[in-house]
């Protein structure tokens, strides 16, 4: 049987489960919607393994799903930053999907290196990434993964 990975985009509230479920050890989770109206219950575990909850990105003129930075940042589980040589700073982010993203900075002189800022200008680098991996993410799960092109046809 061959695998397959899915993402959407769905409406859910907190809620407990029906007694009368019978089929969930936990009465913590949510009533998920979904675009076509169908709705279903999900144990909390379940789903926040599956979904990612947006946030307002004030920064926009829409009210359509977006990327905040408060998502891009909370994304990122821990940091190793490590210096290399004397002028090289190395930054390894470990996101909470378990992918790890590894960005470095340098310097010309030896006299000038600072780890931290090093360290700084590879974050920058790094949530910049998570900005462009997340806006793929949410794109997925608006638009599915086969939109008419322009003119007609599909990718396909």
């Amino acid at each position: 049987m061959q695998q397959y990975i899915g993402v959407k985009l769905v409406n859910a509230e907190p809620q407990k489960a029906k007694k009368d479920c019978g089929t969930h050890n936990s009465d913590d989770g949510y009533r998920v919607r979904y675009a076509d109206g169908y709705e279903s219950w999900s144990p909390r575990d379940v789903f926040d393994r599956a979904y990612l909850p947006l946030e307002v990105n004030t920064n926009l003129k829409t009210d359509a799903p977006s990327i905040s930075q408060g998502m891009v940042d909370s994304f990122i589980q821990s940091v190793d930053i490590q210096t290399m040589g004397d002028k090289c700073t190395v930054v390894r982010a470990v996101l909470r999907n378990g992918f790890e993203i590894v960005e470095s900075s340098a310097c010309v002189s030896a006299e000038n290196y600072d780890e931290n800022l090093g360290a700084k200008i590879c974050l920058k680098k790094i949530k910049d990434k998570i900005w462009f991996l997340l806006g793929f993410l949410l794109q997925t799960a608006v638009h599915g993964i086969d939109l008419p092109l322009p003119g007609g046809g599909n990718l396909t």
